[in-house]
Protein backbone atom coordinates (compact mmCIF):
# COMPACT_ATOMS: atom_id res chain seq x y z
CA UNK A 1 0.00 0.00 0.00
CA UNK A 2 1.41 3.83 -0.80
CA UNK A 3 1.97 6.19 1.75
CA UNK A 4 1.12 9.21 1.27
CA UNK A 5 2.17 12.58 3.33
CA UNK A 6 -0.21 15.66 3.10
CA UNK A 7 1.53 18.80 4.65
CA UNK A 8 -1.49 21.03 5.20
CA UNK A 9 -2.16 23.55 7.95
CA UNK A 10 -5.69 23.74 6.89
CA UNK A 11 -7.02 20.70 8.88
CA UNK A 12 -10.47 20.66 7.11
CA UNK A 13 -8.85 20.38 3.95
CA UNK A 14 -6.36 17.72 4.93
CA UNK A 15 -8.28 15.43 6.09
CA UNK A 16 -10.95 15.37 3.04
CA UNK A 17 -7.87 14.81 0.78
CA UNK A 18 -6.95 12.07 3.59
CA UNK A 19 -10.02 10.65 3.06
CA UNK A 20 -10.72 10.39 -0.51
CA UNK A 21 -7.37 9.15 -1.26
CA UNK A 22 -8.14 6.58 1.68
CA UNK A 23 -11.06 5.52 0.08
CA UNK A 24 -8.51 4.95 -3.00
CA UNK A 25 -6.73 2.24 -1.10
CA UNK A 26 -3.71 4.74 -0.09
CA UNK A 27 -2.21 4.87 3.67
CA UNK A 28 -2.28 9.01 4.75
CA UNK A 29 -0.20 10.76 7.52
CA UNK A 30 -1.12 14.72 7.98
CA UNK A 31 0.84 16.85 9.23
CA UNK A 32 -0.40 20.45 10.37
CA UNK A 33 3.18 22.63 10.36
CA UNK A 34 5.85 22.78 8.62
CA UNK A 35 8.87 22.16 10.61
CA UNK A 36 7.45 18.77 11.78
CA UNK A 37 6.13 18.07 7.92
CA UNK A 38 9.74 18.89 6.57
CA UNK A 39 11.00 16.32 10.26
CA UNK A 40 9.06 13.34 9.08
CA UNK A 41 9.42 13.56 5.19
CA UNK A 42 13.51 13.51 5.24
CA UNK A 43 13.62 11.05 8.21
CA UNK A 44 10.84 8.62 6.84
CA UNK A 45 9.61 6.80 4.23
CA UNK A 46 6.94 7.76 1.91
CA UNK A 47 5.72 7.02 -1.43
CA UNK A 48 4.46 10.89 -2.65
CA UNK A 49 4.27 14.37 -0.62
CA UNK A 50 1.50 16.61 -0.78
CA UNK A 51 2.66 20.24 0.31
CA UNK A 52 0.49 23.15 1.04
CA UNK A 53 2.53 26.35 0.00
CA UNK A 54 1.65 28.20 2.71
CA UNK A 55 2.45 26.34 6.06
CA UNK A 56 3.56 27.96 9.51
CA UNK A 57 7.29 27.11 10.56
CA UNK A 58 9.10 26.42 6.87
CA UNK A 59 6.86 26.71 4.11
CA UNK A 60 6.09 24.11 0.72
CA UNK A 61 8.58 25.61 -1.29
CA UNK A 62 11.62 25.19 1.61
CA UNK A 63 9.96 20.86 2.23
CA UNK A 64 9.92 20.66 -1.47
CA UNK A 65 13.88 21.74 -1.76
CA UNK A 66 15.00 19.90 0.76
CA UNK A 67 13.40 16.45 -0.24
CA UNK A 68 15.20 16.71 -3.50
CA UNK A 69 17.97 17.12 -2.56
CA UNK A 70 17.86 13.08 -1.49
CA UNK A 71 15.10 11.86 -3.00
CA UNK A 72 12.62 11.79 -6.35
CA UNK A 73 9.84 10.77 -4.71
CA UNK A 74 7.17 12.19 -6.37
CA UNK A 75 5.81 15.56 -5.05
CA UNK A 76 2.29 17.28 -5.86
CA UNK A 77 2.35 21.10 -4.71
CA UNK A 78 -1.08 22.73 -3.41
CA UNK A 79 -1.55 26.31 -3.08
CA UNK A 80 -4.53 28.82 -2.85
CA UNK A 81 -2.57 31.22 -5.05
CA UNK A 82 -3.35 31.06 -8.84
CA UNK A 83 0.20 32.75 -10.21
CA UNK A 84 1.90 31.24 -12.61
CA UNK A 85 5.10 32.97 -10.55
CA UNK A 86 3.95 30.22 -7.45
CA UNK A 87 3.79 27.29 -9.92
CA UNK A 88 6.80 28.30 -11.88
CA UNK A 89 8.95 28.50 -8.25
CA UNK A 90 7.62 25.00 -7.28
CA UNK A 91 7.96 22.93 -10.08
CA UNK A 92 11.77 24.51 -10.87
CA UNK A 93 12.71 23.41 -7.46
CA UNK A 94 12.12 20.02 -8.23
CA UNK A 95 8.14 19.41 -7.73
CA UNK A 96 6.74 17.23 -10.25
CA UNK A 97 2.44 18.93 -10.34
CA UNK A 98 0.81 21.63 -9.23
CA UNK A 99 -2.67 21.97 -8.21
CA UNK A 100 -4.29 25.11 -7.27
CA UNK A 101 -7.41 25.43 -4.57
CA UNK A 102 -10.48 24.89 -5.04
CA UNK A 103 -10.06 21.51 -6.56
CA UNK A 104 -12.04 18.20 -6.74
CA UNK A 105 -10.63 15.55 -4.48
CA UNK A 106 -11.58 13.49 -7.75
CA UNK A 107 -8.73 15.40 -9.35
CA UNK A 108 -6.50 15.23 -6.75
CA UNK A 109 -7.02 11.68 -6.67
CA UNK A 110 -6.40 10.99 -10.40
CA UNK A 111 -3.29 13.01 -9.97
CA UNK A 112 -1.53 11.15 -7.39
CA UNK A 113 -3.07 7.47 -8.89
CA UNK A 114 -0.91 9.08 -12.43
CA UNK A 115 2.09 9.90 -10.37
CA UNK A 116 2.62 7.12 -8.61
CA UNK A 117 1.99 4.79 -11.23
CA UNK A 118 4.74 6.00 -13.19
CA UNK A 119 7.03 6.25 -10.60
CA UNK A 120 6.77 2.72 -9.83
CA UNK A 121 6.92 1.69 -13.32
CA UNK A 122 10.38 3.48 -13.37
CA UNK A 123 11.62 1.72 -10.11
CA UNK A 124 10.69 -1.18 -11.63
CA UNK A 125 12.55 -0.52 -14.76
CA UNK A 126 15.72 -0.03 -12.86
CA UNK A 127 16.17 -3.95 -12.46
CA UNK A 128 16.79 -4.46 -16.17
CA UNK A 129 19.59 -6.64 -16.90
CA UNK A 130 21.28 -4.30 -19.49
CA UNK A 131 21.41 -0.60 -19.10
CA UNK A 132 18.71 0.94 -22.01
CA UNK A 133 21.24 3.99 -23.70
CA UNK A 134 20.97 6.74 -25.99
CA UNK A 135 23.74 9.19 -27.16
CA UNK A 136 22.95 12.21 -29.48
CA UNK A 137 25.72 14.31 -30.37
CA UNK A 138 27.60 14.58 -26.51
CA UNK A 139 24.06 14.11 -24.78
CA UNK A 140 24.46 10.84 -23.37
CA UNK A 141 21.32 9.39 -21.27
CA UNK A 142 21.34 6.12 -19.78
CA UNK A 143 17.11 5.06 -19.18
CA UNK A 144 18.04 2.23 -17.00
CA UNK A 145 20.29 4.29 -14.51
CA UNK A 146 18.00 7.48 -14.98
CA UNK A 147 21.35 9.06 -15.42
CA UNK A 148 22.26 12.02 -17.65
CA UNK A 149 26.10 13.32 -19.29
CA UNK A 150 26.66 16.25 -21.27
CA UNK A 151 29.57 16.14 -22.95
CA UNK A 152 30.97 13.36 -20.07
CA UNK A 153 30.15 15.85 -17.05
CA UNK A 154 27.36 14.38 -15.57
CA UNK A 155 24.31 16.42 -14.94
CA UNK A 156 21.40 16.26 -12.10
CA UNK A 157 18.06 15.85 -13.28
CA UNK A 158 14.42 15.69 -11.16
CA UNK A 159 11.87 12.74 -12.43
CA UNK A 160 9.99 14.42 -14.35
CA UNK A 161 12.42 16.53 -16.30
CA UNK A 162 14.90 13.13 -17.25
CA UNK A 163 11.28 11.70 -18.34
CA UNK A 164 10.90 14.65 -20.95
CA UNK A 165 14.17 14.46 -22.14
CA UNK A 166 14.20 10.61 -22.46
CA UNK A 167 10.77 10.52 -24.44
CA UNK A 168 11.84 13.76 -26.67
CA UNK A 169 15.65 12.57 -27.20
CA UNK A 170 14.11 8.61 -28.05
CA UNK A 171 11.23 11.01 -30.84
CA UNK A 172 14.05 13.25 -32.06
CA UNK A 173 13.03 15.79 -35.18
CA UNK A 174 9.31 14.70 -34.00
CA UNK A 175 7.30 18.12 -33.12
CA UNK A 176 4.94 17.42 -29.88
CA UNK A 177 2.71 20.07 -28.82
CA UNK A 178 2.91 21.29 -25.60
CA UNK A 179 -0.31 19.53 -24.98
CA UNK A 180 1.44 15.57 -26.14
CA UNK A 181 3.69 15.99 -23.63
CA UNK A 182 1.89 16.89 -20.89
CA UNK A 183 -0.37 13.77 -21.22
CA UNK A 184 2.46 11.57 -21.93
CA UNK A 185 4.85 12.79 -18.71
CA UNK A 186 2.33 13.31 -16.64
CA UNK A 187 -0.33 10.80 -17.71
CA UNK A 188 -2.90 13.27 -17.77
CA UNK A 189 -4.92 15.33 -19.84
CA UNK A 190 -3.97 19.21 -19.88
CA UNK A 191 -6.15 20.73 -17.09
CA UNK A 192 -4.97 24.60 -17.19
CA UNK A 193 -1.04 22.91 -16.64
CA UNK A 194 0.79 23.93 -19.91
CA UNK A 195 3.34 25.58 -17.79
CA UNK A 196 4.19 22.70 -16.71
CA UNK A 197 5.78 21.94 -19.76
CA UNK A 198 7.71 25.09 -20.18
CA UNK A 199 9.03 25.26 -16.93
CA UNK A 200 10.46 21.64 -17.35
CA UNK A 201 11.93 22.73 -20.96
CA UNK A 202 13.83 25.48 -19.76
CA UNK A 203 15.17 23.87 -16.67
CA UNK A 204 16.33 20.80 -18.69
CA UNK A 205 17.99 23.45 -21.73
CA UNK A 206 19.87 24.89 -18.63
CA UNK A 207 21.58 21.49 -18.40
CA UNK A 208 22.22 20.79 -21.43
CA UNK A 209 22.59 23.66 -24.00
CA UNK A 210 25.25 25.80 -24.10
CA UNK A 211 23.41 28.32 -24.91
CA UNK A 212 19.66 28.60 -23.86
CA UNK A 213 18.47 31.78 -26.44
CA UNK A 214 20.27 29.50 -29.01
CA UNK A 215 19.30 25.86 -28.27
CA UNK A 216 21.08 23.13 -30.04
CA UNK A 217 18.79 20.04 -28.83
CA UNK A 218 15.62 20.97 -28.04
CA UNK A 219 13.60 23.72 -30.68
CA UNK A 220 10.80 25.75 -29.89
CA UNK A 221 8.46 24.89 -33.00
CA UNK A 222 6.44 28.34 -32.52
CA UNK A 223 3.50 28.21 -32.54
CA UNK A 224 3.66 24.32 -32.42
CA UNK A 225 5.59 22.90 -29.65
CA UNK A 226 8.76 21.38 -29.09
CA UNK A 227 11.32 18.88 -30.87
CA UNK A 228 14.49 17.15 -30.65
CA UNK A 229 16.88 18.16 -33.23
CA UNK A 230 19.79 15.06 -34.42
Amino acid sequence: MSKILIVEDEVSIAELERDYLELSGFEVEIETDGVVGLERALKEDFNMYILDLMLPGVDGFEICRQIRETKNTPILMVSAKKDDIDKIRGLGLGADDYITKPFSPSELVARVKAHLARYERLIGSSTAPENDIIEIRGIRIDKTARRVWVNDEEKQFTTKEFDLLSFLAQNPNHVFTKEELFRQIWDMESIGDIATVTVHIKKIREKIELDTAKPQYIETIWGVGYRFKV
